[in-house]
């Protein structure tokens, strides 16, 4: 069967996948898994469907009675891969909050979602459907998570009402990306006993947050410690 690619670049971000017999989860995560990795070899421009359908051991009939196009199959890897970040924990305080969403971008940036998001970035400027799926599969869960944060916070007393909690959520997901994708020498400054790159960042940004939040902190700098995962 020949590779169709994005001869329909109006596929909106949600469609899904094309009709046929029932699913099969195990193929379609190893179908997503695979897309993620030739991504991560090929970049989007040399994505194809035979080579996802080979690397998952499935036939490309098999994907297509999933994903209509690349396009689609890129599109519905992005939206499984939001759909899996789980809700946002309540630890109680704004540190602890603020520490869980950090780590979690962190987490998120450092494995597959990382991976996926570098390929998404890099096309969304001149694809419109990937641009759509960036925002609304991506960012916009982390915008919604950011606002429950400040939420919380400001029905605890612990910070004043902000006019656009949502500001928030592009400062972490922003200050993650530039330090764990923009800065070159962050992956070089966990040693093999030290903290890894996200947790430094983490330790780094933390206090930061808080007090661009106008919450009280207690000791700050690289060395101030960070709430545990609860």
């Amino acid at each position: 069967m020949g590779e169709r690619t994005e001869s329909n670049q109006t596929a909106a971000a949600g469609r899904g996948p094309a009709r046929g017999r029932p699913r099969d989860a195990e193929r379609d995560r190893a179908l997503l898994e695979a897309t993620v990795q030739v991504l991560q070899e090929s970049g989007y421009g040399g994505l194809t469907t035979a080579a996802v359908a080979k690397r998952a051991g499935v036939s490309t009939a098999t994907l297509y009675r999933r994903w209509r196009s690349k396009e689609d199959l890129v599109v519905g890897t992005a939206v499984r891969w939001a759909s899996d970040l789980g809700p946002q924990p309540d630890t109680g305080s704004l540190e602890g909050d603020l520490a869980a969403l950090l780590r979690d971008k962190a987490e998120t940036l450092e494995g597959p979602g990382g991976r996926l998001l570098h390929v998404l970035i890099g096309e969304s400027a001149h694809n419109e459907a990937l641009a759509r799926v960036l925002d609304t599969a991506i960012i916009e869960p982390v915008r919604d998570r950011a606002a429950t944060v400040v939420r919380r916070a400001v029905d605890r007393g612990d910070i004043p009402p902000l006019e656009n909690a949502h500001v928030l959520a592009d400062l972490v997901v922003g200050s993650m990306v530039s330090r764990l994708f923009l800065t070159p020498d962050a992956a070089h400054r966990a040693t093999a006993d030290g903290p890894s790159s996200g947790e430094a960042a983490i330790s780094e940004l933390l206090p930061f947050l808080l007090r661009a939040l106008g919450a009280r902190t207690g000791p700050t700098g690289p060395g101030a410690p960070v709430p545990p995962n609860r």
